[in-house]
C-alpha cells in the first residue's frame, strides 16, 4: 500500500534469516480488561472484526500501561519479530529527536550541509532551502517520490531529483527522505541509527534482538526494514503516550514527544489520502494523526502502534496485506465506545469466551487463484 524500496539480494537474505528470539526483560504488566475499565465483550468483539479481515498477525492493547489483551494469529508468536515496514519511521524519527538533544544538528539545519559530495553540481533553490523539519514533515518539495536506482536507496539519488516545490508547502509520504534523516543522524553521530537507538531507546525499553539491516551506503534503511515484537512496539507507543518518560527517567525529551505527534502539515490532498478518512488528519514528525485525538505509526499491510491519549490506551497490530482503515475503524468502533473511567466488574464467562477465541486465532489460508 505505501511505496517500499526494493533491496538488494543480500539484504532480503538478512530479513529472512533473522531467528526467533525469547522473550525480552522488563515486560509490561498484564491486567484483566474489567479492572482497567474494559468489558473482555468489547474486546472479543474487536478481536471477531479484526479476525474477519483475515490477514491479521497479531494485536495488543494496554489501558494505563497494563496489557489487557493479546493474541497471535498462528503461526504467528509472541518472541517472533514481525517487519513494521513504515512504522520505522517512527523510530528513525525517534533518532533525530534525541540527536537533536545531543547537540549534533537541528531541525532547522539546511540538508545539503551534510551531504556536500552529494549534492548535485547546480542545487536549485529549493533544494537549498530544504531543512531537517521539511524532511520529518514529508514536505521536501518533491511532486513525486525519487525512486531508489539499483535496488537501494541513495542519498545522491534522493538530491538529485527535481524539488519543485517550495520546502514545506507541499506533503508528498517519502520514503527517500527518511532513509536521508537516517543518513544525517549517522553523518553527525558516526552511528547507525540502529546502533544509535540501542543505548538510548531499544535496552532502556527492554528491546532486544532489534534488526534493522544498512543500505550498502552504511545507513539504516531508515524507513522500513525494522523487525521487532509486538510488545515491543506497544512499548514505544507507551512511551509517547508517558510523553518520552521511562520507569521514572526521561528517554526522549518531552517537547519532542508532543512535537513528533502533533499536525504539522495537512495531507488530505495526497495519495494516502484515498485509503481512509484517518490519512487526511495531518502528519507529524513521521507520525500520523488519527480522528479521535489520536495518533500513529503506520507501515504497508497492516503494521500499527495506536496512540489514544485522551483513552490512556495504546494498541499494536500487525498484518499482512490488511485493510488498514478496517484495522482502525475496529478500534474506533469496538473499543472507542467502551473505554470506561472505572474498574468494572470481573465478567468470568466473557473472559473464558475472549480466551477461547484468542487461542483459536489462525492465519487465513490465502484464497487459490482460479
Amino acid at each position: 500500500m505505501k511505496n517500499k524500496f526494493l533491496l538488494p539480494a543480500s539484504i532480503a537474505f538478512f530479513l529472512a534469516a533473522i531467528p526467533r528470539v525469547q522473550a525480552v526483560n522488563l515486560p509490561l504488566p498484564r491486567s484483566t480488561p474489567e479492572t482497567q475499565g474494559i468489558s473482555p465483550q468489547a474486546i472479543r468483539e474487536y478481536v471477531e472484526v479484526l479476525d474477519k479481515i483475515k490477514t491479521m498477525h497479531s494485536f495488543m492493547v494496554v489501558r494505563h500501561g497494563q496489557v489487557i489483551a493479546e493474541g497471535w494469529w498462528k503461526p504467528e508468536a509472541a518472541d517472533k519479530p514481525h517487519v513494521l515496514n513504515s512504522v520505522s519511521k517512527s523510530f528513525n524519527s525517534t533518532a533525530v529527536g534525541l540527536a537533536i538533544a545531543d547537540g549534533k544538528f537541528s531541525l532547522d539545519d539546511k540538508v545539503l550541509r551534510f551531504f556536500p559530495n552529494d549534492a548535485p553540481a547546480e542545487p536549485s533553490e529549493n533544494l537549498k532551502a530544504v531543512t531537517v523539519r521539511d524532511l520529518l514533515t514529508m514536505s521536501g518539495g518533491h511532486d513525486s517520490e525519487p525512486k531508489s536506482v539499483g535496488g537501494a536507496p541513495s542519498v545522491k539519488q534522493f538530491l538529485a531529483a527535481p524539488f519543485v516545490h517550495k520546502p514545506g508547502t507541499h506533503f508528498l509520504y517519502n520514503g527517500m527522505g527518511s532513509y536521508t534523516l537516517s543518513a544525517i543522524v549517522t553523518k553527525t553521530t558516526g552511528q547507525t541509527v540502529d546502533e544509535y537507538l540501542k543505548p538510548r531507546l531499544f535496552e532502556p525499553l527492554g528491546i532486544e534482538h532489534a534488526a534493522w539491516p544498512s543500505s550498502p551506503e552504511g545507513y539504516s534503511l531508515g524507513a522500513h526494514g525494522l523487525y521487532l515484537r509486538t510488545e515491543d512496539i506497544a512499548k514505544f507507543g507507551q512511551l509517547y503516550l508517558q510523553k518520552g518518560k521511562w520507569n521514572g527517567k526521561q528517554l526522549i525529551p518531552e517537547k519532542w514527544a508532543e512535537q513528533a505527534t502533533s499536525k504539522h502539515v495537512p495531507n488530505n490532498q495526497e495519495p494516502h489520502a484515498n485509503i481512509g478518512i484517518d490519512w487526511r488528519q495531518g502528519y507529524g514528525f513521521q507520525f500520523w494523526r488519527c480522528t479521535h485525538n489520536a495518533f500513529r505509526g503506520d507501515g504497508a499491510g497492516g503494521q500499527f502502534v495506536v496512540v489514544m491519549p485522551d483513552q490512556d490506551v495504546v494498541i499494536a497490530m500487525t498484518a499482512s496485506g490488511a485493510n488498514m482503515q478496517a484495522e482502525l475503524d475496529a478500534i474506533w468502533e469496538k473499543l472507542l465506545p467502551a473505554f470506561q473511567a472505572k474498574a468494572l466488574p470481573a465478567d468470568a464467562a466473557e473472559q473464558e469466551k475472549l480466551k477461547q477465541l484468542i487461542t483459536n486465532l489462525e492465519v487465513h489460508p490465502a484464497k487459490k487463484e482460479n
